[in-house]
């Protein structure tokens, strides 16, 4: 059986860390943002973690499971 590809679109919004979470960037800072405060505009260029309730989803995709 052939291996398994990994979902190009997971593949380039998500990185997995050396302890095993998943990395992403936050939406919502593409355009439109001189409505935006400079205070959200800063804590939106930060990446965070994806959640634990859609952490089995991600990895199924970037077949880590």
């Amino acid at each position: 059986m052939p291996k398994m590809k990994t979902k190009s679109s997971a593949k380039k919004r998500f990185q997995v860390t050396g302890s095993g979470k998943i990395k992403r960037k936050h939406a919502f800072k593409s355009h439109i943002l001189t409505k935006k405060t400079k205070k959200r505009k800063l804590a939106l260029t930060h990446s965070t973690l994806v959640h634990k309730a859609d952490e089995r989803s991600v990895k199924e995709q970037l077949r880590l499971m």
